[in-house]
């Protein structure tokens, strides 16, 4: 292990390929995640809210066990193995591999010829430039791997909100005692922007969520409309566990800035009314990530033109 830590530390494009590689792989194991996280909550619900059939035993009703028929088969991130949406044909190995295969295979699937949407490579593809950004960053050591994995929750988060409106607790909640976590651990030696020290940790997450439960209730209080949902509220949380309650605003500004300008160019592609809900999200996550890479930079260089201008 210390030959290996030996290695990258001492060849960063060696570390920045191999970032660059796990980013493909994780990007796959996310796409897995952004289609099937949903559909295991929407279940679970459904299950939740039916009421279990009762026997009536000695005038006690006792639930009856549901029968095998009626069971839903397993379906987890792990249960089926993917398959084409078309055909339903297991997807093999060697036509899974991230990026690649979707090229080799012109975007199609092997066994029917139906078209595979291009948004499974760009979310791998993706997620392998943003791990490899990482690792070019901050080097070799556990802040890189930390924001390697702060990268990859935003990256599911992102794209769940895109396609559902909806950011699951089961990713924003451990995401933010991550955050906690590592300010409990202690701040790096290398400095950066993570994690946060516990005191300015502890404060942003708590100053995340209330900021915009505020505007929320606010905002519902004079248009009797809601602007925003819970989710958006935990993951601004999350990312104040992650970056101290200093990075909130530089993340909300930035959000909302690039998402207003966003929504506009949506709306009027789309010719669309503006009664149409835009998730603020994905703006939240891309304005996080942008922090971790250099959020410190720009709040120090807007410090400094401030006070020139002064």
């Amino acid at each position: 292990m210390d030959t290996v830590a030996a290695t990258f530390a001492a060849s960063p494009a060696l570390f920045i390929g191999t970032c660059l590689v796990l980013g493909l792989l994780v990007g796959s194991f996310l796409n897995v995640v952004i289609y099937r996280l949903p559909v295991m909550l929407e279940r679970e619900w459904r299950a939740d809210q039916a009421d279990p059939p009762v026997d009536v035993q000695g005038g006690v009703s006792v639930p009856r066990p549901p029968s095998a028929e009626a069971a839903e088969p397993p379906f987890n991130l792990v249960v089926p193995r993917s398959a084409c949406p078309a055909c339903h044909t297991p997807i093999k190995s060697v036509h899974n591999i991230p990026v690649v295969s979707w090229l080799w295979l012109r975007g199609k699937c092997a066994s029917c010829g139906v078209r595979i949407p291009g948004r499974y490579p760009f979310v791998e593809a993706l997620t392998g430039v943003l791990f490899a950004a990482v690792a070019w960053k901050m080097g070799f050591g556990w802040p890189a791997f930390a924001g390697l994995v702060l990268t990859g929750f935003l990256v599911a988060l992102a794209f769940i909100d895109i396609d559902t409106q909806f950011l699951p607790d089961r990713l924003t909640l451990p995401l933010l005692w991550i955050g906690l976590l590592l300010a409990w651990w202690g701040r790096s030696p290398q400095g950066g922007p993570i994690p946060a020290t516990l005191p300015d940790s502890v404060m942003g997450a708590a100053a995340g969520y209330v900021s915009l439960w505020l505007v929320y209730h606010v905002f519902l209080w004079l248009t009797k409309k809601e602007g925003m949902g819970y989710g958006d509220f935990k993951l601004l949380a999350a990312l104040g566990a992650w970056f101290g309650w200093s990075m909130l605003l530089p993340i909300v500004l930035a959000a909302a800035s690039v998402g207003s300008v966003a929504g506009i160019v949506i709306l009027w592609r789309r010719r669309l009314g503006f009664e149409t809900h835009i998730s603020f999200g994905p703006f939240l996550a891309a304005a996080g990530w942008v922090v971790l890479m250099c959020g410190h930079e720009v709040v120090d260089f807007y410090l400094s033109f401030y006070s020139h201008q002064r």
